[in-house]
């Protein structure tokens, strides 16, 4: 029994956290050790095939934008999947180069360095939803996808390619990345969430290759039918999470919102600097 909870408790974790200002795999790490009991090894082998969910959830809600992608990678798409593609191909690349070399330097940081980055994104995320709420007018973030500059989209991927330092989340950062430069709210959730899709691909990809963990022997005596059922929890709440985020990203309560999730990601950090969990 205590496995099958185990597996439920950590695919509505995975489910949750993903889509928030918080770092998904440390909350896994977090909640696979101090609830169950999991050695550090085990619960980062879950909290990595737990990705498989993330990959899940997004592909499927963002389906009609997949295929009209995968139309435009092939030359037969509309313009609205043309200059999504472009937007995917430059972010991910731009993630890849700046994602790959901090996760190959930075993995023995731990403690206070890990916490520090979340406690300063939660403040700039407050920050946005008081602009939002009291500039009166002046602060309206109105850009749409093909109101984005080349320079913008590295430069949106060279944020999220800073997600890879251990305990900083990738939404959170993308997601405050593009409030700041002017993205209308929705929009700014709707891309973060398209930009983890192949992000999500290439972050599992990195990881079993410069982990010194062995992602199969670190699992030890949780059975696959465990994993499964994790991954297949965080793939229903994701799909429910994201339709919930976006629905009130579209709202008059984005500032609540917004500020709400600044003080998510400020809880993580200092959860981050108290337990010294990375992931």
């Amino acid at each position: 029994m205590t496995s099958w909870l185990l597996g439920i408790v950590l695919g509505i974790v995975q489910g949750v956290s993903e889509w928030l200002p918080i770092s998904s795999k440390t909350q896994v790490i977090i909640a696979s050790t101090y609830l169950f009991g999991l050695n550090f090894n085990e619960a980062y082998a879950i909290g990595l095939f737990l990705e498989a969910g993330t990959f899940i959830a997004a592909a499927y809600y963002f389906r009609r934008e997949v295929w009209s992608v995968l139309l435009a990678l092939v030359g037969k798409g509309d313009e609205d999947g043309r200059v999504l593609l472009k937007f995917l191909v430059v972010v991910t690349a731009f993630t890849a180069l700046v994602g790959v070399a901090i996760y190959a330097t930075v993995q023995s940081v731990s403690g206070p360095a890990l916490g520090l980055p979340m406690l300063l994104l939660g403040c700039i995320l407050i920050g946005d939803g008081l602009l939002i709420t009291y500039a009166k007018g002046r602060y309206v973030p109105t850009k749409g996808l093909r109101d984005l500059s080349l320079k913008e989209m590295v430069l949106l991927g060279v944020v999220q390619g800073i997600s890879a330092l251990p305990g900083v989340s990738r939404s959170g950062v993308t997601v405050s990345a593009m409030l700041l430069l002017g993205v209308n709210p929705r929009d700014s959730f709707r891309l973060s969430f398209l930009a983890l899709i192949p992000a999500s691909v290439g972050a599992a990809g990195v990881t079993v290759l410069f982990s010194d963990v062995s992602v199969t022997s670190a699992i030890g005596t949780i059975t696959p039918q465990v994993i499964l059922l994790a991954i297949f929890v965080s793939v229903l709440i994701g799909v429910a999470f994201i339709g919930l985020l976006l629905r009130v990203a579209g709202s008059r309560r984005i500032a609540l919102l917004t500020i709400s999730l600044g003080a998510l990601a400020l809880a993580s950090g200092v959860i981050s600097i108290l337990t010294g969990v990375s992931g």
